[in-house]
């Protein structure tokens, strides 16, 4: 499988890339605890059927020290007891920030829940990763980016 467009390889693209990796910088250097960041970008690439995020992020957490069963239950995060409440909490604030075309946006309660629970400087790098997360997926979702191939830290 090929993807419709080389994002690594088009000028373009490549510095479109440079400068949204530097934001990601700020929120992987922000007091939002890397488990929770790294269960955050796998929530939204599920939703968003992103494969390339997903393989990325899954081997990511893993190399990191995640378990397979937290990986696994991700996606059933509500019926499993293998995450905290603040992990919960930020799950809840990524389904409601990535399925914003649903309707519902996001209730005051998953926004009061996930502030219980993390600092406003956590908050801001929580909802700027929200959004960071879900432009990779809506980009590699529309170039079909094949997944698969990644290794951990082969962009570091």
């Amino acid at each position: 499988m090929e993807a419709r467009l080389n994002m690594f390889g088009n000028a373009s693209a490549t510095k479109f890339l440079k400068y949204i990796n530097t934001a990601g910088k700020v929120i992987s250097d922000s007091t939002l605890p890397a488990a929770t960041q790294e269960l955050v970008k796998i929530r939204a690439s599920q939703i968003n059927g992103c494969g390339f995020c997903l393989d990325m992020h899954t081997k990511d957490a893993a190399h990191a020290g995640e378990t397979s069963l937290r990986l696994n239950l991700v996606a059933a995060w509500r019926e499993a007891k293998v995450f905290t409440e603040a992990e919960r909490a930020a799950l809840e604030l990524t389904e409601a920030g990535t399925r914003l075309a649903d309707g519902r946006g996001v209730s005051d309660d998953a926004w009061a829940d996930a502030a219980k629970h993390h600092d406003e400087d956590q908050m801001a790098a929580l909802v700027s990763l929200i959004a960071l997360i879900n432009a990779y997926n809506r980009m590699n979702v529309l170039v079909q980016q094949p997944a698969g191939d990644y290794q951990p830290g082969q962009w570091a």
